[in-house]
């Protein structure tokens, strides 16, 4: 993979976005190498959880736009733009978010556009004091925001928030983020990633099939009613319930120890 490092260590998969002389914007080959990482952790066996960050400056600062994108021979312009979000972006964006095991974004410096959704496609994002999220599209390049921004800002920070942020294109503070919900937490930058591998371990030897229900589980609630919920969660945890992960839970906290999760 080109355009970023990959590791695992301790149950976890690291996948640090490595193009930081262009503050790791997003070109083909990071998509392609993204979705050959997401892949990889998930078919592990070993991966429980997968951290997400960016080398040097910044996490990223969304499409890289000096790179020649997706064509499509007789294509206009607008129709290119189409054509790349349907065969890379948007992929990437829903193998991230759909990703089996957990997903936390460490989010360092600039998060510009498309790295907005990129970074909040995760499950959990942490952010250093430094960072800062802002949204491009609108006012710089006369275009909506995408990669997801405009279903996750409203559903995370609400419409008035989300308007703000997509009309106005400001500077958001990671504290601020973290304030209004976007994030999950602000710390200091120089304890951003023992933060944010502290949450990697603990995701990675816990529950990794009731995890990625519960992922599942609160997608759906965004669409269904109470009673459909209630519905779903009655069938997930029937399902879950047969696992011996639940009786490994049940027998652990009746002898009061730690599980030890398959």
């Amino acid at each position: 993979m080109e355009t970023i490092l990959y590791e695992v260590q301790d149950g976890i998969a690291k996948i640090t976005l490595n193009r930081p002389d262009v503050l790791n914007s997003i070109n083909p080959q990071l998509i392609a190498d993204i979705r050959e990482a997401i892949k990889r952790a998930n078919d592990d066996k070993e991966v429980g959880a997968i951290l997400m960050t960016g080398a040097g400056r910044g996490f990223c600062a969304g499409a890289d736009l000096a790179s020649p994108g997706a064509r499509k021979e007789g294509a206009s312009t607008g129709e290119n733009v189409a054509y790349g979000m349907e065969i890379g972006y948007n992929p990437m964006v829903r193998e991230v978010a759909g990703s089996t095991k957990p997903v936390i974004a460490a989010v360092n410096g600039v998060t510009a556009g498309g790295g907005c959704g990129l970074a909040l496609s995760a499950d959990i994002v942490i952010a250093g004091k430094s960072a800062s999220f802002v949204q491009v599209f609108g006012p710089q390049l006369a275009l909506i925001p995408d990669m997801g921004c405009t279903w996750f800002l409203p559903n995370l920070v609400g419409r008035a928030r989300a308007r703000g942020m997509a009309l106005l294109g400001e500077k958001l503070p990671a504290e601020t983020a973290a304030e209004w919900g976007l994030i999950w937490k602000c710390v200091e930058d120089d304890a951003l990633m023992d933060e944010a591998t502290k949450i990697a371990t603990k995701l990675a030897g816990g529950p990794s099939n009731a995890f990625g229900e519960i992922k599942r589980a609160l997608d759906a609630a965004l669409h269904n009613d109470l009673s459909t919920q209630l519905d779903y969660e009655r069938d997930t945890q029937g399902m879950l319930g047969d696992h011996p992960n639940f009786s490994e839970g049940v027998t652990a906290f009746l002898q009061k120890r730690k599980p030890d999760f398959q």
